[in-house]
Protein backbone atom coordinates (compact mmCIF):
# COMPACT_ATOMS: atom_id res chain seq x y z
CA UNK A 1 0.00 0.00 0.00
CA UNK A 2 1.10 3.54 -0.78
CA UNK A 3 0.92 6.39 1.75
CA UNK A 4 1.81 9.87 0.51
CA UNK A 5 2.02 12.97 2.71
CA UNK A 6 1.56 16.31 0.94
CA UNK A 7 2.67 19.12 3.24
CA UNK A 8 1.54 21.85 0.80
CA UNK A 9 2.72 25.24 2.21
CA UNK A 10 3.54 23.89 5.65
CA UNK A 11 6.69 22.90 7.57
CA UNK A 12 10.24 24.22 7.54
CA UNK A 13 13.50 22.41 6.89
CA UNK A 14 14.01 21.83 10.60
CA UNK A 15 10.48 20.59 11.29
CA UNK A 16 10.65 18.37 8.19
CA UNK A 17 13.92 16.88 9.44
CA UNK A 18 12.35 16.12 12.82
CA UNK A 19 9.23 14.72 11.15
CA UNK A 20 11.29 12.37 8.98
CA UNK A 21 13.35 11.16 11.93
CA UNK A 22 10.17 10.11 13.73
CA UNK A 23 8.63 8.64 10.58
CA UNK A 24 11.74 6.66 9.66
CA UNK A 25 11.96 5.12 13.11
CA UNK A 26 8.30 4.16 12.87
CA UNK A 27 8.52 2.74 9.34
CA UNK A 28 11.42 0.45 10.21
CA UNK A 29 8.95 -1.58 12.28
CA UNK A 30 6.30 -1.68 9.56
CA UNK A 31 5.77 -4.32 6.85
CA UNK A 32 7.80 -3.95 3.64
CA UNK A 33 4.50 -3.61 1.77
CA UNK A 34 4.15 -0.08 3.24
CA UNK A 35 5.53 2.40 0.68
CA UNK A 36 5.72 5.94 2.01
CA UNK A 37 6.21 9.28 0.22
CA UNK A 38 6.66 12.71 1.81
CA UNK A 39 6.31 15.91 -0.24
CA UNK A 40 7.64 18.92 1.72
CA UNK A 41 7.66 22.50 0.39
CA UNK A 42 10.67 23.32 -1.78
CA UNK A 43 12.32 25.44 0.92
CA UNK A 44 12.31 22.45 3.28
CA UNK A 45 14.34 20.17 0.99
CA UNK A 46 17.66 18.85 2.19
CA UNK A 47 19.83 15.76 1.80
CA UNK A 48 17.67 13.79 4.20
CA UNK A 49 19.03 10.33 4.96
CA UNK A 50 16.03 8.01 4.68
CA UNK A 51 15.71 4.29 4.08
CA UNK A 52 11.95 3.80 4.00
CA UNK A 53 10.68 7.27 3.07
CA UNK A 54 10.72 8.58 -0.51
CA UNK A 55 11.13 12.37 -0.60
CA UNK A 56 9.50 14.21 -3.49
CA UNK A 57 8.45 17.68 -4.60
CA UNK A 58 4.98 19.15 -4.90
CA UNK A 59 5.91 20.98 -8.09
CA UNK A 60 8.81 21.85 -10.39
CA UNK A 61 9.25 23.48 -13.79
CA UNK A 62 9.87 21.25 -16.83
CA UNK A 63 13.41 22.42 -17.44
CA UNK A 64 16.94 21.31 -16.61
CA UNK A 65 17.97 24.87 -15.76
CA UNK A 66 17.46 28.26 -17.36
CA UNK A 67 15.85 31.70 -17.16
CA UNK A 68 12.52 31.01 -15.47
CA UNK A 69 12.26 33.34 -12.49
CA UNK A 70 10.88 31.82 -9.32
CA UNK A 71 10.92 28.22 -10.55
CA UNK A 72 12.97 25.11 -9.78
CA UNK A 73 14.32 22.69 -12.40
CA UNK A 74 15.90 19.26 -12.49
CA UNK A 75 19.38 20.61 -11.80
CA UNK A 76 18.26 21.87 -8.39
CA UNK A 77 16.32 18.67 -7.61
CA UNK A 78 19.34 16.54 -8.48
CA UNK A 79 21.30 18.24 -5.70
CA UNK A 80 18.93 16.61 -3.20
CA UNK A 81 18.47 13.33 -5.05
CA UNK A 82 14.80 14.05 -5.72
CA UNK A 83 13.15 11.73 -8.27
CA UNK A 84 9.46 11.98 -7.33
CA UNK A 85 6.90 14.69 -8.06
CA UNK A 86 3.19 15.51 -7.78
CA UNK A 87 1.65 16.74 -11.04
CA UNK A 88 -1.88 17.98 -11.76
CA UNK A 89 -2.99 18.70 -8.19
CA UNK A 90 -6.35 20.51 -8.15
CA UNK A 91 -4.91 23.47 -6.24
CA UNK A 92 -2.46 24.10 -9.05
CA UNK A 93 -5.19 23.65 -11.64
CA UNK A 94 -7.75 25.81 -9.82
CA UNK A 95 -5.70 28.43 -7.97
CA UNK A 96 -2.64 28.77 -10.22
CA UNK A 97 -4.44 28.17 -13.50
CA UNK A 98 -2.37 25.29 -14.85
CA UNK A 99 -3.98 24.08 -18.08
CA UNK A 100 -4.12 20.48 -19.24
CA UNK A 101 -1.67 21.39 -22.00
CA UNK A 102 0.83 22.71 -19.43
CA UNK A 103 0.30 19.71 -17.18
CA UNK A 104 0.90 17.27 -20.06
CA UNK A 105 4.11 19.11 -20.96
CA UNK A 106 5.28 18.85 -17.34
CA UNK A 107 4.27 15.18 -17.15
CA UNK A 108 6.14 14.25 -20.33
CA UNK A 109 9.26 16.10 -19.22
CA UNK A 110 9.49 14.42 -15.83
CA UNK A 111 8.56 11.06 -17.34
CA UNK A 112 11.53 11.41 -19.71
CA UNK A 113 13.72 12.09 -16.68
CA UNK A 114 12.55 8.91 -14.94
CA UNK A 115 10.62 10.50 -12.06
CA UNK A 116 8.03 8.68 -9.97
CA UNK A 117 4.91 10.73 -10.73
CA UNK A 118 1.79 11.03 -8.60
CA UNK A 119 -0.69 12.41 -11.12
CA UNK A 120 -3.82 13.96 -9.64
CA UNK A 121 -7.33 14.08 -11.05
CA UNK A 122 -10.59 15.15 -9.43
CA UNK A 123 -13.83 17.03 -9.93
CA UNK A 124 -15.63 20.00 -8.36
CA UNK A 125 -19.04 19.26 -6.86
CA UNK A 126 -20.97 20.85 -9.73
CA UNK A 127 -19.48 18.38 -12.22
CA UNK A 128 -20.64 15.45 -10.11
CA UNK A 129 -24.11 16.98 -9.79
CA UNK A 130 -24.29 17.52 -13.55
CA UNK A 131 -23.59 13.85 -14.19
CA UNK A 132 -20.58 14.57 -16.40
CA UNK A 133 -17.99 13.00 -14.09
CA UNK A 134 -16.59 10.41 -16.49
CA UNK A 135 -16.12 12.96 -19.29
CA UNK A 136 -14.44 15.39 -16.88
CA UNK A 137 -12.01 12.87 -15.40
CA UNK A 138 -11.24 11.51 -18.85
CA UNK A 139 -10.31 15.03 -19.99
CA UNK A 140 -7.80 15.25 -17.14
CA UNK A 141 -6.13 12.08 -18.41
CA UNK A 142 -5.96 13.33 -21.98
CA UNK A 143 -2.37 13.35 -23.25
CA UNK A 144 -1.06 11.35 -20.27
CA UNK A 145 0.88 8.17 -21.09
CA UNK A 146 -0.88 5.71 -18.79
CA UNK A 147 1.49 2.79 -19.33
CA UNK A 148 4.43 4.64 -17.75
CA UNK A 149 5.80 2.19 -15.19
CA UNK A 150 6.54 4.90 -12.60
CA UNK A 151 3.07 6.47 -12.71
CA UNK A 152 0.71 6.59 -9.72
CA UNK A 153 -2.74 8.16 -10.22
CA UNK A 154 -4.43 9.93 -7.29
CA UNK A 155 -8.17 10.65 -7.33
CA UNK A 156 -9.05 13.65 -5.16
CA UNK A 157 -12.61 15.01 -5.33
CA UNK A 158 -12.07 18.76 -5.02
CA UNK A 159 -15.12 19.14 -2.81
CA UNK A 160 -13.55 16.82 -0.21
CA UNK A 161 -10.05 18.34 -0.05
CA UNK A 162 -9.50 20.09 3.27
CA UNK A 163 -13.22 20.10 3.99
CA UNK A 164 -13.11 17.45 6.68
CA UNK A 165 -15.75 15.59 4.67
CA UNK A 166 -14.43 12.57 2.80
CA UNK A 167 -16.43 10.99 0.02
CA UNK A 168 -18.38 8.00 1.36
CA UNK A 169 -17.17 4.50 0.54
CA UNK A 170 -19.83 3.90 -2.12
CA UNK A 171 -18.82 7.09 -3.92
CA UNK A 172 -15.12 6.24 -3.72
CA UNK A 173 -15.69 2.69 -4.96
CA UNK A 174 -17.90 3.78 -7.84
CA UNK A 175 -15.47 6.48 -8.95
CA UNK A 176 -12.35 4.36 -8.51
CA UNK A 177 -13.96 1.55 -10.51
CA UNK A 178 -14.66 4.07 -13.28
CA UNK A 179 -11.08 5.36 -13.22
CA UNK A 180 -9.73 1.79 -13.12
CA UNK A 181 -11.37 1.18 -16.50
CA UNK A 182 -9.37 4.13 -17.86
CA UNK A 183 -5.95 3.45 -16.31
CA UNK A 184 -5.73 -0.33 -16.10
CA UNK A 185 -3.41 -1.68 -13.41
CA UNK A 186 -1.70 1.63 -12.61
CA UNK A 187 -1.68 2.20 -8.81
CA UNK A 188 -4.67 4.34 -7.79
CA UNK A 189 -4.74 6.44 -4.61
CA UNK A 190 -7.62 8.22 -2.91
CA UNK A 191 -7.21 11.70 -1.43
CA UNK A 192 -9.65 14.05 0.25
CA UNK A 193 -9.96 14.46 4.03
CA UNK A 194 -8.28 11.12 4.75
CA UNK A 195 -7.80 10.66 8.51
CA UNK A 196 -7.22 7.90 11.07
CA UNK A 197 -10.96 7.55 11.67
CA UNK A 198 -11.85 6.71 8.04
CA UNK A 199 -8.67 5.11 6.67
CA UNK A 200 -9.70 1.52 7.35
CA UNK A 201 -12.94 1.71 5.38
CA UNK A 202 -11.18 3.54 2.54
CA UNK A 203 -8.37 0.98 2.32
CA UNK A 204 -10.90 -1.87 2.38
CA UNK A 205 -12.16 -0.73 -1.04
CA UNK A 206 -10.68 -3.13 -3.58
CA UNK A 207 -9.77 -0.45 -6.15
CA UNK A 208 -7.87 1.70 -3.62
CA UNK A 209 -4.10 1.09 -3.63
CA UNK A 210 -3.24 3.79 -1.11
CA UNK A 211 -3.90 7.38 -0.06
CA UNK A 212 -2.62 10.90 -0.69
CA UNK A 213 -2.96 12.75 2.61
CA UNK A 214 -2.95 16.52 3.10
CA UNK A 215 -3.92 18.13 6.42
CA UNK A 216 -3.84 14.88 8.39
CA UNK A 217 -0.22 14.30 7.36
CA UNK A 218 1.12 17.50 8.94
CA UNK A 219 1.55 15.89 12.35
CA UNK A 220 3.74 12.82 12.10
CA UNK A 221 1.80 11.08 14.88
CA UNK A 222 -1.45 11.42 12.92
CA UNK A 223 0.14 10.23 9.68
CA UNK A 224 1.61 7.22 11.49
CA UNK A 225 -1.80 6.47 13.00
CA UNK A 226 -3.30 6.47 9.51
CA UNK A 227 -0.80 3.78 8.52
CA UNK A 228 -1.39 1.75 11.69
CA UNK A 229 -5.19 1.92 11.42
CA UNK A 230 -5.12 0.81 7.79
CA UNK A 231 -3.18 -2.43 8.35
Amino acid sequence: MIYAANFKTNHTRQSTKEYLQHLESFLLSQPSSVECFVFPPLTALDRFQTKRTIIGVQNAYPIQNGSVTGEVGVEQLNEYGIKSIIIGHSERREILGETQEEIVKKYNFFKEHGFRIIYCIGEPLEIRKEGSLQKFLSSQLQGITLDYEKLIVAYEPIWAIGSGQSANTDTIKETHDMIRQMIGNTPLLYGGSVKPENIKEIMNIESVDGVLVGSASLKVETFQQIIVNSL
